[in-house]
């Protein structure tokens, strides 16, 4: 009998530790990833100076590039870049920003991406997007997946912590996106696919529950660890719907209404967190938000600056960002009134 199985597309290294790095220049001489060594870097422009003079000993003679911002402007500049010097591979070396504006450059040239990542803020190291900045907000690309992941801890200790740490927000709301798509399965019959849910399930589920914290590098190779899985099982689905639904919803809500305000990971994990209380999940968002809490991260929308009003909002605006997306949100399908009462409820039951 013949054997029925699905392949899955994964990256050819996954590498997370202190002192990864130091592996960039063996990967780069591997024949699937460079053949004649045409390989290009990217980094953004903050720390370029300092990432470029701890790698250039792995590097060689590859020509480094400076990121100018995650937009999508500076993403189409380095992609012309790549395809006037006929490089084989780009290394992506930097937070999510950079990584994601060399994604959509790699997609542009047609040619793999490396990711280095030097900070754990959100699901975009591996993820099979990108989001960027343009002139009417900030949209969400699709691209192909990193060839192969570097996460060196020693440069994710270096990393602002308030960064570091909203990747767990990212991750933890991987719970309410599954319960979302599950919602839309069975509501509007939209097809499910179970392994990808298993993989995002089972991301958000390594880390929620740790008594330690970005401090440790367990923790870190956890965090590092789930945020890789969950951008396999959106490569695995098709989609982002393992990990985004009415959480993301409303962080894109927050991003067009009031620009600056936070960032990707703080504001997932509020919308996650806020989603399942609509949901009525008491133990769910109790989970949740003992997890934000424990790694210092908002709840409510005071601690990011915006008021009940505000906040209610962006709720009502959130469904909006996603058009034809089956969450919470658009199956409770509340007016004004009852959704700056449920804000209401919500800051009255968490705010401190």
């Amino acid at each position: 009998m013949p054997l029925l199985a699905r392949m899955l597309p994964a990256p050819l290294t996954m590498d997370v530790r202190r002192g990864a790095v130091a592996e960039l220049g063996a990967l780069l001489a591997d024949s699937r990833v460079a053949t004649s060594g045409r390989v290009a870097v990217a980094v953004g422009r903050g720390q370029g100076d300092h990432i470029e003079s701890l790698i250039a000993p792995t590097l060689g003679e590859a020509e480094v590039f400076r990121v100018a911002d995650g937009s999508v402007d500076a993403a189409v500049s380095l992609g012309a870049d790549l395809r006037k010097g006929a490089y084989e591979v780009v290394v992506g070396v930097g937070g999510g920003k950079t990584i994601d504006a060399t994604k959509y450059a790699a997609s542009l040239a047609g040619i793999p991406m490396v990711a280095v990542a030097t900070n754990l803020s959100h699901d975009g190291i591996c993820s099979p997007t990108a989001s960027l900045i343009y002139e009417g907000g900030k949209g969400t690309f699709g691209v192909p997946m990193p060839l192969a992941i570097l996460v060196d801890l020693d440069f994710v200790h270096n990393a602002p912590q308030a960064l570091v740490r909203a990747g767990v927000g990212d991750v933890v709301s991987n719970l309410s996106a599954i319960e979302d798509w599950q919602l839309g399965n069975v509501e509007r019959g939209e097809p499910i696919d179970g392994l990808a849910c298993s993989m995002s399930r089972t991301a958000a589920e390594a880390l929620i529950g740790r008594t330690d914290s970005i401090e440790s590098d367990a923790f870190l190779t956890v965090l590092a660890e789930s945020l890789i899985l969950s951008g396999m099982s959106m490569v695995v689905a098709g989609s982002s719907r393992p990990a985004s639904g009415g959480d993301h919803e409303i962080l894109h809500a927050v991003d067009q209404l009031f620009p600056g305000t936070s960032n990707h990971g703080e504001l997932a994990g509020i919308g996650a967190a806020f989603c399942f209380f609509l949901r009525e999940d008491e133990a769910r968002v109790k989970q949740v938000v003992d997890c934000l809490r424990k790694h210092e991260l908002p709840v409510v929308p005071g601690d990011i600056g915006l008021s009940a009003e505000q906040f209610a909002e962006v709720v009502a605006l959130a469904p909006a960002t996603r058009p034809g997306r089956y969450t919470i949100l658009e199956h409770l399908r509340m007016q004004d009134s009852e959704i700056r009462d449920r804000v209401g409820d919500y800051v009255r039951a968490f705010g401190s």
